[in-house]
């Protein structure tokens, strides 16, 4: 069996990303997208879902290069002034780990997306985190515990065959942690190794390797503009990433396939 999830990262961060999750979904391959609760344009693609049921949302964890939900003063050890998160990955997960009152505000702040998901009233797809934060031991202990209260089934593993192999003992770690703890996750993913460029010929290569199980695509795609989503963003073809979604050429490739397509809930459904 094949199972094949197309998913858009970020959704909530722009309306820009927004529009091109509704139209990718309306006119195109994708099944999935991942939520920024805390990002400026989350409220508007709670709308842009719920007018979309059959678009599969998650909650996409922010925990570095992004907004938190809780106000500074309840993260202070996490956020600058203005409730945003550093880009200084290795440095917070040293503190995550070794620092108790770091991993406490975590923890907080962990439980504060969740529940900002629940209050939207979407069905909770699946679970991952903003450049794959979740491969971080601490990070992943929380979120396995707290998810377990707002009946989290899937996360995505980032597994890709051409990620460094410094990577490759988290992920082994990870997966049998998921195992462990009876969470459903994709066997292989695509996107890690060209984030911000999966266009039409990205794609395709994907698909043409298609292997046995269930594999997820994802991707960044926003709608056109001259100046870049976020400074971090300034290298990524977006419009680019929604031609590909929208592209009949992609859209040969999956049926061709005979992969079963759409979100988490679909490709691992509920035994009860």
């Amino acid at each position: 069996m094949r199972g094949l999830i197309v998913t858009a990262d970020d959704f909530g961060l722009h309306e820009r990303v927004n529009d091109a999750v509704a139209r990718a979904h309306r006119e195109g391959v994708l099944t999935c997208a991942s939520l920024m609760v805390g990002a400026p344009a989350a409220r508007d693609a709670v709308e842009v879902a719920r007018a979309r049921p059959r678009l599969r949302v998650g909650l996409h964890i922010v925990l570095a290069d992004g907004h938190a939900v809780l106000p500074p003063a309840r993260i202070p050890a996490l956020v600058d002034e203005n409730g945003r998160f550093a880009d200084r990955m290795v440095r917070d997960g040293f503190r995550f780990f070794f620092l108790p009152d770091v991993r406490r505000q975590l923890a907080r702040e962990i439980r504060a997306q969740f529940e900002a998901f629940a209050a939207t009233g979407l069905a909770l797809d699946h679970v991952n985190t903003h450049k794959h934060f979740h491969l971080h031991p601490t990070v992943l202990s929380l979120i396995l515990d707290i998810g377990r209260d707002f009946g989290m089934r899937a996360m995505r593993l980032p597994f890709d065959s051409g990620a460094p192999l410094a990577l490759r003992p988290w992920i082994a770690l990870m997966r049998a942690r998921l195992a462990r703890a009876g969470i459903a996750h994709n066997d292989r993913v695509f996107g890690m190794m060209a984030s911000g460029a999966m266009d039409t010929a990205a794609i395709l290569r994907a698909l043409a390797h298609l292997p046995p199980g269930v594999t997820e695509i994802y991707c960044h795609p926003a709608t056109h503009a001259d100046a870049p989503i976020t400074a971090s963003m300034r290298d990524y073809r977006h419009a680019d990433e929604l031609d590909a979604l929208l592209s009949p050429r992609v859209a040969s490739a999956i049926a061709s396939s005979g992969a079963i397509c759409g979100g988490f809930a679909d490709l691992f459904p509920s035994e009860t």
